[in-house]
């Protein structure tokens, strides 16, 4: 019998459900990779990963102890940008800048108070560690900032004069511009198409590999009904366990959430369309759990780390790089959650977002029918 004749049965539906829940509470990985990974990976980003520079380790060598050179020290040691170590030679902050213990050194020279006292503008060395270019381009614009800041203060002749309007910055949905505000959403985000894509991907090449594909065939089972019978236990799975991530960011982690309830599962249901189309095509084409799995790390979880604007900023990747992320699902869920997490309810960025998602999981779906066949050829 054809699987096109066969007519969609909702009992038939139900006990195919039930079997695949019964088959997740026999199967202890699926529970890992469903509940301990995504707690793991959300304190991971919460508490472990930060891109918040603050308190950055350096060398202040005092090279002068006049009450000048002290000010400053003091104004170094007063920053929230910088953790400084009082050295008083500059081969030792060398060679702690060698053994990677700081990641500066600021020198303040000999004739400091003296430049000082004569009402001149005294000089500073800043040396900083190239191989970390980013890092080293940190520790000298602050570090000068530090030291203009002190000239300013002191009055000294030729400094930056103080400004006539002072600019006030302020910063729009994160004002603390802490990193987790915008990691938390995305690690969320990673654990879907974990459990979306990776899960899913096992569960047409599980029946393959166990031999209970056969006898599957063999019963009045349609082709939908199949296929809804592997994707609406993972579904409601991945749905809990962002709940689940929703609830600690935003209890234990201070993630504010100005969106809605209703935005939040809106955009999240729209993104499981392509991860769980995606995994179910990885298993239906490959018929074996270990290829699939490979495949759909590199496939989903590899592209929603680097490519998705996640860890790295879209905008700063080469012009190729940028266009390949317009096939990336979690390009389009990303801003979304961040959105729904600090600013709310934009619709206007949201409605675009979840017809390009809706669209990739059709794509994903039609080809799962395609290679899901009632056949063993």
């Amino acid at each position: 019998m054809s699987g096109e004749s066969i007519r969609f049965d909702r009992r038939r539906l139900k006990a195919m459900v039930n079997k695949e829940f019964a088959q997740i509470g026999r199967d202890p990985s699926t529970f890992l990779i469903a509940l301990l990974l995504p707690l793991i990976l959300l304190f991971l980003f919460g508490y472990a990963v930060s891109l918040d520079i603050s308190g950055t380790r350096v060398a202040l060598v005092m090279e002068d102890s006049s009450a000048p050179a002290t000010g400053l020290a003091q104004s170094y040691g007063a920053s929230t940008y910088f953790s400084p170590e009082i050295i008083r030679n500059r081969q030792e902050a060398r060679d702690q800048m060698v053994t990677d213990k700081i990641r500066g050194i600021i020198v303040i020279p000999q004739d400091f108070g003296k430049t000082v006292a004569a009402g001149k503008v005294p000089q500073i060395q800043i040396i900083t560690d190239g191989s970390q270019p980013n890092m080293a381009v940190f520790v000298s614009s602050h570090a000068q900032g530090v030291f203009q800041n002190w000239l300013t203060t002191e009055g000294l002749a030729n400094a930056p004069p103080r400004p006539q309007i002072e600019v006030s910055a302020r910063y729009w949905f994160n004002p603390g511009l802490k990193s987790r505000y915008f990691l938390v959403p995305g690690a969320i985000a990673t654990v879907m198409t974990m459990i979306g894509t990776l899960l899913t991907a096992l569960v047409v090449a599980r029946e393959w590999e166990r031999g209970t594909m056969e006898a599957i065939m063999a019963t009045p089972v349609s082709m939908a009904e199949f296929i809804a019978s592997k994707i609406l236990p993972y579904y409601l799975l991945a749905l809990a366990s962002m709940t689940v991530c929703t609830v600690i960011g935003v209890t234990l982690f201070g993630l504010p959430f100005r969106g809605s309830i209703l935005a939040l599962y809106l955009v999240s249901s729209a993104f499981l369309m392509p991860a769980l189309g995606l995994g179910l095509f990885i298993s239906s084409a490959t018929k074996n759990q270990f290829v699939a799995s490979q495949m759909a790390l590199l496939t989903s979880f590899l592209p929603t780390f680097l490519l998705s604007g996640f860890i790295y900023e879209i905008s700063s990747m080469p012009v190729p790089i940028q266009l390949l992320t317009y096939i990336v699902p979690a390009r389009y869920l990303i801003p979304s959650l961040q959105t729904i997490f600090l600013a709310g309810d934009i619709w206007a960025q949201f409605l675009p977002n979840i017809a390009v998602l809706l669209f990739f999981g059709l794509v994903f779906f039609m080809l799962s029918f395609r290679f899901t066949r009632r056949s063993l050829d």
